[in-house]
């Protein structure tokens, strides 16, 4: 996509505590480049998603059904895109399980299947695990930016699933993507075919499959307790997207940026999906995707898709 004029960073961008901010007004910052610091646990880092100028640290509406203000960081691009330097852990089958968990933790990486859990956190689970589930379902109708990011990056995902795999070993992984997605299917089960542990399994398309308890539940025949978790009853799972994040963070020592998002509907003339920057305006993907407000009769955008998903105060 073009690049927005503007970006707004929510401090927060996860299930957890917002950490401490490190610029100020009127600092430049470049792509990558942390914005605030975790010093608690259950906090991740959040990072300028592009280059530029810091113009304000301020409330501004957020993406959620209540439409509250939250504090962000508004940057005004440059236009240049310029990143800091970054180095991975190549050889991370040598590194320590903490060095692993920290890289995760600074990259900034929290569950990119909508929940928003820190993914480190849930990495460093101390009990058996016996299945690691990868979540590629996506159930929720309109929505196909995991079925893109497995059809076009199937590699770099498997590479996230070796990394968690040689965190959390388990005996088992399975990949589930949904039968309407056989493109998917096809390069997930190619690039995963010579890990003799790893299976990718289709399974039916049938909302809500992709939710976590009930994908566990149609996987495994074992339900996950109402208030309790899925490592209760020998399990851990990841959406695919995380996973790719993953491998950015460990091979190429990337902080999470950007992620793939759906822009359609009845009046979006070039429905797509596409590579946005975290913290993009609403306005800036419509604009771009070609939003033809005049095909409503009562303008309305939702984000999340329509099961589940809300409609935005304001873009």
């Amino acid at each position: 996509m073009p690049l927005p004029e503007r970006i707004f960073v929510p401090i927060k961008q996860h299930i957890g505590v917002k950490g401490e901010l490190l610029v100020k007004e009127g600092d430049t910052v470049l792509k990558g480049q942390a914005l605030t610091v975790s010093k608690n646990s259950f906090s991740v880092p959040v990072h300028a998603s592009s280059s530029g100028v810091v113009r304000a640290i301020k409330k501004h509406p957020a993406a959620h059904p209540s439409g509250l203000p939250e504090l962000v960081v508004e940057i005004e691009l440059d236009g240049k895109d310029d990143a800091i330097e970054t180095q991975g852990i190549s050889q991370y089958a040598q590194a320590s399980r903490d060095e692993i968990i920290s890289a995760i933790c600074d990259a900034g990486i929290s569950g990119l299947g909508g929940a928003g859990f820190p993914t480190h956190i849930k990495s460093n689970n101390a009990k058996a695990v016996e299945f690691l589930i990868i979540n590629g379902v996506e159930c929720e109708p309109y929505i196909s930016a995991d079925d893109r990011l497995m059809r076009e990056h199937a590699w770099q995902i498997r590479q996230g699933i070796d990394i968690l795999h040689h965190l959390i070993e388990p005996k088992q992984v399975i990949i589930a993507i949904e039968d309407n997605k056989p493109e998917a299917f096809q390069t997930m089960s190619i690039a995963c075919q010579q890990q003799s542990n790893y299976q990718v399994i289709s399974v039916p398309t049938k909302y809500p499959a992709g939710g976590e308890k009930q994908l566990i539940q149609v996987l495994t025949s074992r339900e996950v307790p109402s208030s309790g978790l899925p490592i209760d009853v020998g399990c851990i799972m990841y959406n695919v997207g995380t996973c790719f994040a993953v491998a950015d963070a460990i091979i190429e020592g990337k902080a999470l940026t950007e992620r793939v998002v759906t822009v359609t509907g009845g009046a979006i003339k070039t429905p797509q999906n596409v590579w946005a920057k975290i913290g993009t305006p609403i306005e800036h993907l419509l604009k771009c995707c070609e939003f033809e407000v005049e095909k409503q009769q009562y303008p309305r955008i939702i984000m999340g898709g329509p099961m589940m998903g809300f409609t935005l105060p304001t873009v």
